[in-house]
């Protein structure tokens, strides 16, 4: 008989299927996984190793420290994250509807220990735990995550015949969220502050919420931003990097530095950069931070603007998967926490090119997969398996 095979008709033996029978079935689950999506943030974390191995290649030598270094750390950064990610995609994003409540405590303890003495200060910034070996832990990255999954948790509650989240479910988000924003503010982080805020702003306007909400949130920020600065309640240089973003020449060789460097950098790059590994204003280490805030300028100096609008494509391709997600997804749940990834990673990628192009104020937040750093590798390598995981159990 063509095609038999031996015991695979037996009575209570099944028949064996080989490992690319299931890779072919149409039912495996490879086959639903949005490959174009997966594949924009594995090319982002690579080109990022790379332009972070760029940016630190000359320093470390010239202090007679390992080239690599910074590099080999951020491959392992990566490969944390990506299994942190694949246990994201594993376990079943409804579930989360118990242990987002987890996520969310783990951070909020977090955010208070670092305003402990366990806390240390970098860049005018305390919001880091030391943890030796030259490793730090940022809890602000993973409040972010425990935002959006405590907020999608109260706003995707809903009694029978109801369209809107009710007022007290609204009240009780946004007093979810107060609680890391103001110990973040705390640190005091404006940047990390502000991704949270569109975050909660994301979140509360798929949940159906009548328009007024969002709307009064907004203008409540305005109202907030002006009295913090006409009461001084910002940190001199927080208030100083402001002054700069209006105009970098009145202190070029201060506050305005960053931003007049980043733009030469940038600039200098033309159409298809320098190569990599050959950027003046790179190999120079004209432009301070620039494995980690600034990295985008790396890509402009080095790659041009082939290489730099590459990267930019690839972040709008990866919020237009996760916006497909979330009108995909099979329960509000789960399109409110792609709802909120995709208010998350898509401020912070405009504020970040943005203010190495001079058109946003300097805030100190990293390019998503592609600027050095642990905490933030591992929460957005989360966030995007939270969306692997929505689209993968969405009919």
């Amino acid at each position: 008989m063509t095609g038999y095979r031996p015991g695979a008709y037996a009575v209570g033996r099944p028949a064996r299927v080989s490992w690319w029978e299931r890779v072919l079935n149409p039912a495996s689950p490879l086959w639903r996984v949005d490959w174009l999506l997966l594949g924009c943030v594995l090319l982002l974390c690579a080109l990022g190793s790379l332009l972070v191995w760029s940016a630190t290649r000359t320093a470390l030598a010239n202090a007679g420290e390992d080239p690599q270094s910074y590099f080999h750390k951020q491959l392992l950064n990566i490969g944390i994250g990506l299994a942190l990610a694949v246990l994201a995609v594993v376990v079943d994003y409804r579930s989360l509807r118990v242990y987002g409540w987890v996520v969310y405590g783990i951070a909020i303890l977090g955010l208070v220990l670092v305003l402990t003495p366990l806390g240390s200060t970098i860049n005018g910034s305390h919001s880091w735990i030391e943890l030796g070996g030259g490793f730090s832990f940022q809890p602000s990255e993973f409040a972010k995550l425990g935002i959006l999954l405590a907020m999608a948790i109260t706003l995707a509650e809903r009694r029978d015949r109801e369209e809107a989240p009710r007022t007290g479910d609204i009240l009780g988000a946004l007093s979810i969220a107060a609680l890391p924003m103001g110990l973040v503010m705390l640190q005091p982080d404006l940047g990390t502050t502000m991704v949270m805020a569109f975050i909660v702003l994301g979140v509360l306007t798929v949940s159906g919420a009548p328009a007024r909400w969002p709307l009064g949130l907004i203008a409540a920020g305005v109202v907030a931003g002006f009295v913090v600065v006409r009461l001084g309640l910002l940190s001199e240089y927080q208030m100083n990097r402001f002054a700069a973003f209006a105009d970098p020449t009145l202190d070029p060789r201060g506050v305005g530095y960053n931003t007049i460097q980043s733009r030469i950098a940038i600039g200098a790059g033309g159409l298809t950069g320098k190569g990599l590994f050959h950027g003046s204003q790179t190999t120079g280490q004209f432009v301070p931070e620039q494995q980690t805030d600034f990295i985008f300028t790396v890509a402009g100096e080095e790659l041009g603007f082939v290489g730099a609008g590459l990267i930019i494509v690839l972040f709008i391709v990866l919020i237009w998967r996760a916006c497909r997600i979330a009108l995909r997804s099979d329960d509000l749940f789960g399109a409110l926490i792609a709802a909120g990834v995709v208010s998350w990673f898509g401020f912070q990628v405009f504020e970040n090119i943005g203010m190495t192009i001079g058109i946003m104020p300097v805030t100190g937040i990293p390019l998503p997969y592609v600027s050095y750093g642990g905490s933030a590798m591992f929460a957005n390598l989360i966030a995007a398996g939270l969306l692997l995981n929505i689209q993968l159990r969405s009919e």
